[in-house]
């Protein structure tokens, strides 16, 4: 799309969902525009979902979500050099409230995640290279110090990750993030994990026994400590008066919520977090063929609605616990049906501009994992695509759920992270997204596409 055709696409996103009045915030992820407005209801979405360049409109998380593709950034920074809009601000993460209590846990787990997804994905990428510089080539040594400045940048973001969680937790609670992470910042301060010999050792506060556990690389601890202290910073504020909560508010805050996180919240969340590793470990052992024959035909339907984000801390905790995951192969088998519907309808296709957009939509998805494209533009777009995909990845997801699969690595499924399935389930891996790929091809090829369908999704 030349610059131009973004200017123009721009500026007809900005007036479909109300004009710029409208639009309280926005942000972008991999592949969507994010409106925060102050009406939903002034949005067209019929008009929008129509335009040349948008792929459909999505409603979730708090957000009104435009679906772009690949060229998000682009239009993000055109819209921004047009128009006066905020893009950072304490409520820049809004979490939807409605729906049940399971549906509200998930959206809200997708807005605290979605925004350090970014850091993630190149911090594995340097974790998964690694592996092939002194695994497989055999050219690196794994105590030079040039390995070791590549690991620091490959490890930073999953040491670090509680101090990550604890800024976009204080967005998505509304609380200041700034003391959010110096109270998450505690529990990686030298002087307190110096304490620690073995997870689990006893200490004390004050006479109170407090359990050591090592922070770096949990997420729930964080969280919830951010949680709690989003309840507490309402409550500080009604009594510390105005003249003096520059200071009173982090100092009653630390020393309230420090304590409180090392004794009780910190503990806890280890556990909880175990407790969700475990069980899904579990499952895994116990029925890994029917575990990945839901996630890989359903994961799709996740990232539909825009909570796939919120399964994403377990998969995360499973490897900095455990060392591996099984979720996230199961997870590639939805990634490569897709791209193996896209594919499939590119061999079917007779038009030239269908062929164009569906090879277009194929490479983002094998080297990027990057699938909206492929989800809002092809595959609910023509319907028999999208059935072929749910079954390709249920099979493939179900083949790799059965064979214990393993992720070593939290990365994106793509043909370029293959590194991060390295071990012991490699060819497994390998065997299965063959599988979804190709069964999908073939199922959307036999199944056929009306390529007269309407647009509208």
């Amino acid at each position: 799309m030349a610059k131009k055709n973004y200017e123009k696409l721009a500026k007809e996103i900005v007036a479909l969902v109300g004009g710029v009045e409208n639009i309280t915030n926005l942000t972008h992820c991999v592949t969507r525009l994010r409106f925060q407005l102050k009406d939903n209801s002034k949005a067209d979405q019929k008009s929008l979902k129509e335009l040349e360049g948008v792929l459909t409109v999505v409603i979730g998380n708090g957000q009104f979500q435009v679906v772009v593709g690949n060229t998000v950034e682009d239009i993000f920074n055109t819209i921004l050099k047009l128009y006066p809009i905020q893009t950072e601000k304490r409520e820049s993460v809004t979490v939807e409230k409605s729906g049940n209590l399971f549906t509200r846990a998930l959206n809200t787990m997708a807005a605290i995640v979605n925004p350090i997804v970014i850091a993630l994905a190149g911090a594995g990428m340097i974790k998964a290279l690694l592996v092939i510089l002194t695994t497989t080539l055999g050219v690196l040594d794994n105590t030079g110090s040039t390995y070791m400045i590549l690991s620091a940048a490959g490890n930073s973001v999953f040491y670090f990750l509680p101090l990550f969680l604890a800024f976009s937790s204080a967005k998505a609670f509304d609380c200041n993030p700034y003391i959010s992470l110096a109270i998450v910042g505690a529990l990686l301060e030298p002087n307190f994990t110096g304490l620690i010999t073995n997870a689990g050792d006893i200490s004390s506060f004050m006479g109170i026994p407090v359990v050591l556990m090592k922070y770096s690389g949990t997420l729930v601890p964080a969280i919830i400590a951010v949680l709690v202290y989003s309840k507490l910073e309402k409550l500080l504020k009604k009594f510390i008066p105005k003249s003096i909560e520059l200071f009173a508010l982090s100092f009653a805050a630390l020393i309230i919520m420090v304590p409180l996180s090392v004794i009780v919240i910190g503990p806890v969340g280890v556990y909880l977090a175990n407790a969700m590793g475990s069980f899904v470990n579990f499952m895994s052992a116990q029925n890994g063929l029917l575990t990945g024959l839901i996630i890989g035909g359903g994961w799709t339907l996740l990232v539909m609605i825009g909570i796939h984000w919120g399964v994403a801390p377990i998969m995360i905790n499973n490897i900095s616990t455990y060392g591996y995951d099984f979720i996230r192969p199961m997870v590639a088998a939805a990634t490569f049906a897709s791209a193996g519907a896209a594919f499939g309808v590119f061999m079917k296709a007779k038009r030239k501009e269908t062929k164009a957009f569906a090879l277009s939509t194929v490479v983002p998805a094998l080297l990027g994992g990057v699938t909206e494209p492929i989800v809002y533009g092809i595959s609910l777009k023509y319907k028999k695509p999208f059935i072929a995909q749910i079954i390709g990845g249920a099979l493939a997801g179900a083949f790799m759920g059965a064979m214990h699969t393993k992720a070593f690595v939290y990365v994106f499924p793509a043909l370029t992270t293959l590194p991060a399935f390295f071990g012991d389930t490699f060819v497994y891996y390998i065997i299965g997204i063959a599988l979804a790929f190709t069964i999908t091809a073939i199922l959307t090829w036999i199944l056929g596409i009306d390529e007269l369908a309407d647009k509208e999704i």
